[in-house]
């Protein structure tokens, strides 16, 4: 926790990153603008970024404490560097500039001001912004993040080209496609439809399909791959999430992918907040109630989400189909009921990772 009276003594350097260069600007602990310098994405420009700033914190008498708004990695070098250096870095969300440029008379955006709005809100939640630190945990949990980001995109892909093969085989074959598969996208459906034909039908038609059911050939090949490497990093990792009920591989990477390290998070309800699991408080007076909100890690949620179903499915466990049952009988809606399931996975999936211990229903 970043103390109160750190605050007086510190000197607040925002950076706004890209993929060539870095923006950084430093301002006082009243928000006076110090500095401000552009560095290029080299080992030579972080160097000049950290003497220009430790020039500035001596002649102010301030300690320097960086502050990076990190999109999509550009700035994974950058923080690597000034914490071997010793030097204090926190990840500042994207969220919160945004939020605080709306609130300006003049909205305007550039790489500047987003450094600057980076430092303001540095100054404002210091004491909330989570620290950067360079884990081996976490480094594999990035390369899980990353890996199964990549499958959802595969995913993806191989849905839409499903959609398409599903028009062109009608167009082929008409609704006798239907009846000579239980399911036409299988691995010897797509053998069979790369290799017969029907007489007189438009080539054009025959080479378009084709082309789809090679890609989704490929597709397919691709995602067993990814799975089995999804595995092998989760054990590496030392995680034992895929013991749960309704956790398999997919669902336990995107987990353990979204939280990283969760010694981030002090308590399970820290996490649910997080996961955009807890309820949004919206009382009043003498008036107390809650709504569901919206916030909050939208994949992890999904995740979540999803684990909560396979736990009342068939083949998921008693105790939650109960503890789901008995939440209905209270009176509650299903989907109530889903979300108040929820959240008691994320208490499950907080314990499990925090004392890596396996399920236990």
């Amino acid at each position: 926790m970043f103390a109160t009276c750190d605050r007086k003594t510190t000197l607040f350097v925002g950076v706004d990153v890209h993929r060539d260069t870095h923006t950084a600007v430093g301002l006082s602990p009243f928000g006076e603008r110090l500095f401000e310098l552009t560095v290029g994405n080299y080992e030579k420009d972080f160097r000049l970024l950290t003497e220009k700033v430790g020039e500035v914190s001596r002649s102010t008498m301030l300690s320097p404490f960086y502050g990076l708004e990190d999109c999509q990695s550009y700035g994974e070098r950058l923080s690597a560097h000034l914490v071997s250096e010793g030097l204090l870095v926190v990840s500042v969300p994207p969220v919160l500039v945004d939020e605080r440029r709306k609130h300006e008379t003049h909205p305007e955006k550039s790489d500047s001001l987003d450094a600057l709005g980076v430092a303001k809100v540095m100054i404002q939640r210091i004491d909330t912004l989570p620290m950067f630190r360079i884990s081996e945990t976490s480094r594999k949990a990035k390369q899980i993040k990353e890996l199964s980001q990549d499958r959802e995109f595969l995913v993806s892909e191989r849905t839409r080209l499903k959609n398409q093969l599903h028009t062109l085989l009608h167009r082929i074959w008409n609704s006798e496609y239907r009846t000579k598969f239980k399911d036409p996208f299988s691995k010897k459906a797509l053998v069979f439809w790369g290799r017969h034909v029907p007489k007189g039908c438009d080539p054009f038609l025959v080479r378009s399909m084709k082309r789809k059911v090679r890609r989704l050939e490929d597709i397919r090949e691709e995602v067993n791959e990814m799975e089995v490497e999804l595995e092998t990093l989760l054990a590496d990792c030392g995680s034992t999430l895929a013991t749960a009920s309704g956790l398999g591989t997919v669902i336990a990477a995107e987990i353990v992918g979204e939280i990283s390290d969760v010694h981030r998070f002090h308590s399970p309800a820290a996490l649910a907040k997080y996961a955009g699991c807890s309820p949004r408080e919206c009382s009043s007076g003498k008036t107390t109630r809650y709504r569901k909100t919206r916030s909050g890690n939208r994949r992890l949620n999904r995740a979540f989400h999803r684990m909560a179903l396979s736990q009342i499915s068939r083949l998921g466990n008693d105790k939650a189909r109960a503890y789901f049952k008995r939440k209905v009988s209270e009176g509650k809606s299903k989907s109530q009921a889903l979300v108040c399931l929820r959240r008691q996975m994320v208490n499950i999936v907080w314990m499990m990772m925090k004392h890596q211990t396996e399920y236990r229903p």
